[in-house]
């Protein structure tokens, strides 16, 4: 839709002339007068240059959807291979979890003590500080492989994206659970975190465009 190469380096400027045009030529106010089958068939397509536009302009968004395109999935469902996180990190993860069961139930009872909570807190912010660093390197070094990579060397670097995407998936839900038990607020930190690099499906640690990125089925 937009014909731009299946790279994650995009230019901003580019991408958003590009759009800029689309969403002008599909945009339903200058169709008003075409029968209504020609009406639907143009809402459906402005949504889905709205859609595509989403996802290109934000870095995180576009690896998600990389890898999408390369296994054939047009949506986050179907993936058969399930991307893992390392297995020391899940082990953290599960710690820290145990850790927060004992504070709900000490919150529970009355309110968390002030050496309990000035731990969960130092957790949160050593885990933001690493999610941060993560969205960093998905966006920057491993993007750049992708691009100069050769046909062999990407499956290796599709690994790597994979297990990148699973381990910031667990950093943002466990970030979230701690400032839940601090009692702060999980859809202000959300939002940050959307704001700052989309959205991405996390695991709960607890109990067609062919050739082209161009238009992400959500």
């Amino acid at each position: 839709m937009f014909g731009l190469p299946r790279k994650l380096v995009v230019d901003s400027a580019e991408l958003q002339r590009r759009f800029y045009a689309l969403a002008r030529e599909h945009h339903p106010d200058f169709h008003q007068a075409a029968p209504a089958e020609e009406r639907a068939r143009i809402e459906a397509t402005s949504a889905l240059v709205n859609a595509a536009y989403r996802t290109l302009r934000d870095p995180i968004a576009r690896v998600e959807y990389l890898v999408r395109l390369e296994e054939g999935r047009e949506t986050k469902e179907g993936d058969i291979d399930k991307p893992k996180a390392p297995p020391a990190l899940l082990q953290e993860m599960f710690e820290i979890q145990e850790a927060l069961a004992e504070a709900r139930s000490e919150a529970a009872k009355g309110a968390l003590d002030e050496t309990t909570r000035a731990t969960l807190a130092e957790q949160r912010e050593s885990l933001r500080a690493r999610l941060k660093d993560e969205e960093t390197r998905l966006a920057g070094p491993l993007s750049a492989r992708w691009d100069s990579a050769a046909p062999a060397e990407r499956p290796a670097i599709l690994a790597a994206f994979k297990e990148a995407l699973a381990t910031r998936a667990y950093l943002r839900t466990v970030s979230a659970d701690l400032t839940e038990t601090l009692g702060g607020d999980t859809e202000a930190f959300g939002r940050a975190i959307e704001g700052r690099h989309g959205s991405a499906e996390a695991p709960r640690t607890r109990g067609g465009m062919g050739g082209h990125i161009g238009a992400p089925h959500q």
